[in-house]
């Protein structure tokens, strides 16, 4: 196939260039994965699970509430039933036990006569309570994608980016983990490798909801799952997929991504994650049927949850202060505590410095989460000062926290001083204006041009929806969508034109819009290029991000 100009050179600046790259990350049945024995300590945590079965001990998988954990348990589970184990689940309740293990939890766990646990998407940090599970006889490894800290849980512990790790890739999601262990095992035992296949499904929408790297080996799980998803005889999926009216051939990472992903995230944010992890795992249809509109219900509470805690957010916050400060931490009355990460994702996203969102929980505790732009590494800056929290997990652009009341003030001053710190070194740290990666000509603004865009997905971290430049001369320019957007047209250097709109800076851009249209001059509009449908024609939109005049 002949690849378009402008594809050409977007694939180079992903720095993909050379013909077998362009080939593997373009193809439908991508190849590139890794020996799972290459992550650290693989071959113990077999051997200990296969002890552990030939041995009939019970076995209880230990998984984080959200997509990746439930999707992690559900994945392993069915492998280890596959294998001839007795093995049980055990998701975290986010309102009773808290992020990751929990020692309360794993007591009732050793009194349900469990003699191994084996935690999915956690665990790297939770040094006390695995040497509580050890002091109460339980057996314990640890598999997780997380960034461990300085101290690392004295057991086995499976984690791409535990120090000294060899493994090609470090940015599995937790699901990811959880599928290399189970290819271990599969090898190790020589099982049918359908085991893992009609797993597939499970590992694309973990990865893909998870907000991990959509490159290399993840693009590889993502590909292969959104194929599964087409194909999948999962009760529980096949049932949420037949509620939400969604097309199994027009699913793609946004579907997961903005619809699927939310509701088997809902259930753990307003009520038990067991609720989704009992769906993925029914092989009852009608049961399947039931517990989706359970799932439904949780999602439909999340938004109304959702939607009074940013109202509540916007109201207390003084832009002033944002500007001056270069962060935003607030603790909202009556915090919806399943809710606050959402809420505080969407403040990065509108004001483009870090949100942390906290809410009280009891005996002088605020539990809290943490969201980040690009250029400020969040766990990092709060790990260096780890002693005002009681609980602190997560990654560079997340994290979540425990800390005392009291410790509330002491923080706001911490971040004062490192974001100081931070633009002072790198006065870009913030900037979050979208530049374009590339420049196109009008001749290249084809169908030709979007057909093969569509090779570039699945889109996601790290492999984003191109964001091109269009040099055009803008008109008929219009408020819609009750005047919170703007619609347009824009004259191109070929004579013909494009449709555009923007949702997200209509205020912003319509002076610079009509000032254009006023001067007859060019701007260069950055965006995405979709295909949109009217009165069914197709037509090419450009969906404005940001201008550069």
């Amino acid at each position: 196939m002949q690849l378009n100009s402008a594809i050409e050179r977007l694939l180079k600046v992903r720095g993909i260039s050379a013909a077998d790259d362009v080939a593997e990350f373009l193809s439908e049945k991508p190849q590139k994965t890794y020996n799972p024995f290459l992550l650290p300590n693989m071959e113990e945590g077999v051997d200990l699970i296969l002890s552990a079965i030939e041995d009939e001990k019970k076995i209880c998988i230990y998984g984080d509430y959200d997509s990746d954990g439930v999707t992690s348990v559900a994945l392993l589970r069915d492998v280890l039933k596959e294998l001839g184990a007795d093995v049980t689940y055990y998701i975290p309740s986010r309102f009773d036990d808290g992020y990751g293990l929990n020692s309360s939890a794993l007591e009732k766990i050793k009194g349900a006569g469990v003699s191994l646990v084996i935690t999915v998407d956690c665990g790297c940090t939770s040094v006390d309570e695995v040497e509580h599970a050890k002091s109460i006889g339980l057996d314990i490894m640890v598999t997780d994608h997380h960034t461990p800290k300085e101290e690392v849980p004295d057991c086995i512990v499976i984690d791409p980016l535990l120090e000294g790790s060899e493994y090609p890739f470090k940015y599995l999601a937790g699901v990811g983990v959880a599928f290399k262990l189970a290819q271990a095992l599969v090898e190790s035992t020589g099982a049918s490798k359908e085991i893992l296949t009609r797993n597939l499904d499970l590992l694309g929408i973990g990865t893909i909801v998870d907000i991990v790297p959509l490159i290399d080996e993840n693009r590889t799980f993502a590909k292969y799952g959104l194929r599964a998803l087409k194909v999948t005889e999962r009760a529980g999926i096949k049932a949420l997929l037949d509620k939400l009216g969604i097309k199994r051939n027009e699913i793609t990472s946004r579907t997961i991504s903005y619809i699927i992903g939310p509701h088997i995230n809902a259930a753990g944010r307003v009520d038990n994650a067991t609720l989704a992890a009992r769906l993925l795992q029914t092989e009852d249809y009608e049961r399947a049927l039931s517990l989706t509109d359970e799932l439904i219900g949780c999602n439909m509470k999340r938004k109304s949850l959702q939607d009074e805690l940013q109202k509540a957010c916007y109201e207390s916050i003084d832009d002033e202060t944002i500007d001056k400060e270069k962060f935003i931490l607030i603790s909202p009355k009556s915090a919806h505590e399943g809710i606050i990460g959402i809420v505080a994702g969407k403040l990065k996203e509108d004001y483009s410095v870090p949100v942390l969102i906290t809410t009280p929980i009891g005996d002088g505790i605020h539990k809290g989460t943490g969201r980040s732009p690009s250029g400020v590494n969040l766990f990092k800056l709060l790990t260096s000062h780890s002693e005002l929290f009681t609980r602190l997990g997560g990654h560079s652009a997340a994290c979540g926290f425990s800390i005392p009341e009291e410790n509330l003030p002491k923080l706001r001053e911490i971040l004062k001083i490192e974001m100081e710190e931070l633009i002072r070194e790198n006065p870009d740290a913030l900037d979050s204006t979208p530049e374009a990666e590339i420049i196109m000509n009008p001749e290249e603004i084809t169908k030709d041009f979007m057909a093969q865009q569509k090779l570039l997905e699945p889109f996601g971290k790290d492999n984003d929806e191109p964001m091109v430049g269009v040099e055009l001369r803008p008109f008929e320019i219009a408020r819609m969508g009750d005047g919170r957007f703007i619609r347009f047209n824009g004259k191109l250097g070929s004579g013909s034109s494009i449709r555009g709109v923007d949702f997200r800076k209509a205020d912003e851009h319509e002076g610079i819009l009509k000032r254009a249209e006023q001067e007859n001059s060019s701007v260069t509009a950055v965006g995405n290029l979709g295909i949109q449908t009217w009165n069914d024609k197709e037509y090419i939109q450009l969906v404005l991000k940001a201008i550069k005049s």
